[in-house]
């Protein structure tokens, strides 16, 4: 079973979001943020009032209730929608499904989120 991220239960959202992470220091907690520019949940034939976001793999879903649209001259143009882990273990489940997603739509992850430590460089 392929990573999926559904607005709509059993409808995959084929259009890919930028995703930024952040984090606390200890590492415990942190969201992630996902933006998606023109999804298909916001297209006039959309099945309805979206009430969260579904990010469904083989482990099962993870939802967000934190969804909202962002207009341009009036129109909805983009969702945004944020995800937040309270615990390691919710971290590591939702880096699992990333991994995924990352997998199944042919995306280059790096696993570091901004707000993550300061990456050192060499020079």
């Amino acid at each position: 079973m392929a990573a999926a991220i559904q607005f709509f239960r059993g409808t995959d959202e084929p259009v890919v979001p930028d995703i930024r992470l952040t984090r606390s220091r200890d590492g415990r907690t942190g969201q992630a943020t996902f933006v998606f520019e023109e999804p298909e949940a916001l297209a006039p034939e959309a099945m309805g009032d979206i009430t969260g976001m579904f990010m469904v793999d083989e482990e099962g879903e993870m939802v967000t209730r934190e969804v909202k649209a962002r207009f341009v001259n009036g129109k909805a143009s983009a969702l945004e929608a944020t995800y937040t882990w309270k615990s390691t273990a919710d971290f590591e489940r939702f880096m699992r499904f990333a991994q995924r997603y990352a997998e199944s739509h042919d995306l280059g992850f790096s696993g570091q989120g901004e707000g993550a430590e300061a990456e050192e460089s060499e020079g």
